[in-house]
């Protein structure tokens, strides 16, 4: 072990207290706030809405009036969504098509939405995936890690100027009480898990602790803004993740673990809540499970950290060398 990781891992230790996951516990029970304000004519960018806890934030924020863009990776089930929102709500429901483990997909959403004439009211990244085994992108990451973080660590770093210039917007990560299964904190030395044995938990987990990382420095030029960026844990509801894995995971999912499971409505209700509600109107730089206020890890509160995925984030994404062609409508 380095100097530097073996300092970590008692910085860390220290850093852990049994009243923390107590709370988590305590926590976990606790039904969301309720919302009951009207969104009229505002503009929610969703990704990922085709099912479960996506495609329910949709609903609700289309049954108080607001208007939607969401990102998916099926144009038939986005188009099937916007057919059922437009004639259900009488809402308007845009969509774009993108596979976000995928750099050029995301830059084109990111783009897309940086040029876009109407505020973006509320952006949430809802898009996600748990594997079992290691899986590389096209670009060479780790799919986990591309999807649950750099998507969206790269599409808020080229919105940033946008949301900053209309002087008022929500952004909110769809994050996990799972990011506590990085328990030492990241490795940015092998984000892609070359030199460790790979673990679907693990894995996970650190992915959910960089967009917690990312959430401080984010939070950090959104200072004074009128954007506010927040994550949440979406509590323990049943959606259709983990369906790229075998069949004995999908078969377990299916018989024991959905069937303990709540409803992913409680979710769109704790995501809605965190996005209109005037009680969170200035909260930024939180983590929520659900709409109840909570610590997340040590790992996940390292600002040494957080500079330095930063800067890595930068270098992996392209970002350093993209913002110099970026067209001059996008300003950075």
């Amino acid at each position: 072990m380095s100097a530097k990781k073996y300092y970590k891992f008692f910085k860390y230790f220290k850093e852990y207290h049994w009243s923390n996951i107590f709370a988590m516990l305590r926590n976990n029970r606790l039904d969301p706030k309720i919302c009951n304000e009207d969104f009229n004519e505002k503009l929610v960018v969703i990704t990922g809405t085709t099912s479960g806890i996506g495609y329910h934030t949709a609903r609700k924020y289309a049954a108080h009036g607001a208007n939607l863009l969401v990102i998916n990776r099926n144009i038939q089930k986005s188009e099937a969504l916007r057919r059922e929102i437009e004639n259900e709500f009488g809402v308007k429901c845009d969509f774009i098509i993108a596979d976000l483990s995928i750099l050029k997909d995301i830059y084109m959403v990111a783009e897309k939405l940086a040029v876009l004439n109407t505020p973006i009211d509320v952006l949430i990244h809802n898009a996600g995936i748990y594997l079992n085994k290691k899986e590389l992108t096209s670009d060479g990451f780790d799919k986990v890690f591309a999807v649950n973080y750099l998507s969206s660590f790269i599409i808020n770093y080229l919105v940033m100027n946008k949301l900053k210039s209309q002087q008022k917007a929500r952004i909110i990560l769809v994050s996990s009480e799972g990011h506590r299964f990085a328990v030492w904190g990241l490795r940015l030395d092998d984000l892609n898990w070359q030199r460790r044995r790979y673990s679907g938990l693990k894995s996970y987990g650190s992915a959910k602790t960089a967009q917690l990382l990312s959430m401080i420095v984010f939070d950090e030029h959104f200072k004074n803004t009128g954007v506010t960026i927040n994550s949440m844990h979406p509590g323990a509801v049943k959606t259709e993740s983990g369906q790229e894995n075998g069949p004995v995971y999908r078969w377990f999912k299916r018989n024991f673990f959905d069937k303990i499971l709540k409803t992913p409505e409680i979710s769109a209700q704790a995501l809605y809540y965190l996005g209109v509600s005037k009680d969170v109107e200035s909260v930024s730089g939180k983590f929520f499970n659900l709409t109840t206020q909570e610590e997340p890890t040590p790992p996940a509160l390292d600002k040494e950290v957080a500079y330095e995925l930063w800067k890595k984030s930068l270098e992996l994404s392209g970002l350093q060398d993209f913002k110099s062609k970026l067209s001059h409508s996008v300003s950075l």
